[in-house]
């Protein structure tokens, strides 16, 4: 479609020096927001580890060497995105690379597909580029959301194509919409819904502009709709599904994560960056230099109400509320126009958000870098474990919940799932959920199996091996003396709570490897 009349979104280019300013800046910033994921074997994200154990499990199926507890059992259903791609990858660079280059093409998907947005609605980029490396390691991504960031930078580029054909030919159109919902279909639930909502109220917003006739949006949003309806349709047939666990809501965290949502390692770091980006874009607005035009309004409108009424979690996925926040943040950049009044403002403001983005940067590198050495001890220790055995998790102090107070630590939750390659283990803690995975444990171990859970508390377990166990104990660990064969207490090591029960493998500044011995 034309590029829109509204002034561009820019920071700001009064003359053609400040521009290639900016454009240096931002290739800059970008090859910098980078360099974690190229740095780093195993990127320090608590979820990532998981996924990784899962892709060694598919790259290895029907192989003489595959891991003896669980099977592959694929379906019709969404959230496969990394799942298809991986394991194709890794037959040429290997699974740990094949993964990494995974997370890289989603955030080049998030960067790229953000900036050719703004440039179909303007016909020129400034601020998405800058929005996108702000966001590059927000709290969903950098806790490991990875097919959701892969589909969520899928989506941005659905979103770009279908404004570029909006006026053009309904067939093509058409033919670009079916493409894009079936490839986010595939990918990850959530973002095909991110797609369709913000096209729908898109659609909207142009009959309330009057730029359509009732009709003629009725029959656009039919056609939008139709192939998500097909291939919902041919889930249900096939028995497919998307989740298992339910809905819930935590309607007291929806004040909270606008202020944690910038970085999620450091609650201050995020909270200072997210202050200081809110306040800037009221006084911005305030001040009548940034504007929304009439589509930027129904979107913002949109999203706020989608964030304020979608449950916490949803068919099993959690933190489901908290990936709007992204969303909006990558999506409304092309509805905006941003007029400074001066060169100083501009310098200002482009000063302001790329220390927003550097200190993100730091922040994950700092933590990113030494954890490095930790997962190589989590490795080296897996050499401890007899082939084939089960290996249960534990903690010292939680209830497997994000440990607010110090989320440096949450990247070792699932860093014990690598066994399951590296020991042919079984681990109950290995994302298996049906509906969203395509591995599940076989039947000797299923009664033994987390679908999604954090570790163990250590204090839950010494009560059930001391015979004093709660009435709400999960059934996986009631007897959990006699149904696994070691054990790992993640957190800094302490004196062994049970030296009747556990022996002593490995130590380590993040995790204690014991063996179990058999109780009777």
């Amino acid at each position: 479609m034309a590029p829109s009349s509204k002034p561009p979104l820019t920071i700001p280019a009064h003359s053609g020096s400040e521009r290639t300013v900016a454009i240096i800046v931002l290739a800059v910033l970008a090859a910098v927001s980078f360099l974690p994921v190229l740095l780093t074997p195993i990127p320090a994200m608590v979820d990532y580890p998981n996924h990784l154990a899962r892709m060694y499990i598919l790259s290895q199926n029907g192989a003489p060497d595959a891991n003896p507890h669980y099977e592959v059992a694929w379906a019709f259903y969404p959230n496969l995105g990394m799942d298809l791609l991986v394991p194709q990858l890794a037959r040429l660079t290997g699974v740990e690379t094949a993964t990494r280059l995974f997370l890289l093409l989603s955030q080049l998907l998030i960067v790229g597909g953000a900036l050719l947005l703004e440039w179909v609605r303007k016909g020129r980029v400034h601020l998405a580029g800058f929005a996108a490396l702000a966001f590059l390691y927000c709290l969903p991504f950098s806790w490991g959301f990875v097919n959701f960031e892969f589909g969520l930078g899928l989506a941005l580029w659905g979103i770009a194509v279908y404004l570029m054909l909006a006026d053009g030919p309904w067939p093509l159109r058409f033919a670009a919409n079916l493409l894009f919902v079936t490839a986010l279909y595939v990918a990850h639930f959530f973002s095909l819904g991110i797609y369709g909502a913000t096209l729908g109220v898109f659609e909207l917003s142009r009959i309330r502009g009057r730029q359509m006739s009732y009709p003629v949006a009725a029959a656009r949003l039919g056609a939008l709709a139709l192939p998500a309806l097909a291939l919902f349709a041919i889930m249900h047939v096939t028995a497919g599904s998307i989740g298992s666990e339910g809905t819930s809501w935590f309607p007291g965290f929806k004040p909270v994560w606008p202020l944690r949502i910038m970085n999620g390692y450091n609650l201050t770091v995020a909270a200072a960056t997210g202050l200081a980006l809110m306040i800037a874009l009221l006084l911005a607005a305030r001040r009548g230099v940034l504007r929304l035009e009439p589509a930027g309004i129904w979107l913002a409108t949109g999203f706020a109400l989608l964030y304020l009424v979608i449950p916490s979690k949803l068919f099993g996925t959690s933190f489901v509320d908290l990936r709007v926040i992204p969303a909006a943040a990558l999506i409304l950049p092309a509805f905006c126009s941003l007029s400074l009044p001066n060169r100083a403002w501009g310098m200002a403001a482009l000063a302001g958000i790329s220390g927003i983005i550097l200190l993100n940067l730091a922040v994950v590198l700092s933590v990113w870098l030494p954890y490095r050495a930790d997962y190589a001890a989590i490795i080296a220790s897996f050499q401890k474990i007899d082939r084939g055995s089960r290996v249960l998790v534990g903690s010292i102090g939680d209830n497997g919940d994000p440990p607010f107070a110090d989320l440096t630590s949450y990247p070792m939750y699932y860093a014990p799932t690598l066994a399951v390659h590296y020991a042919n283990a079984f681990v109950p803690n290995l994302f298996t959920e049906t509906g969203k995975q395509p591995v599940r444990p076989r039947e000797a171990v299923r009664n033994i199996a987390i679908p999604y859970g954090g570790p163990v508390p250590s204090d839950l377990l010494a009560a059930i091996a001391t015979g004093r166990p709660p009435a709400d104990a999960p059934p996986f660990v009631r007897t959990w003396y006699r149904d696994f064969d070691f054990l790992y207490v993640l957190g800094s090591p302490a004196a062994n709570p049970l030296p009747d029960l556990l022996e002593v493998l490995e130590t380590s500044e993040r995790f204690v490897l014991y063996r179990i011995r058999r109780k009777p």
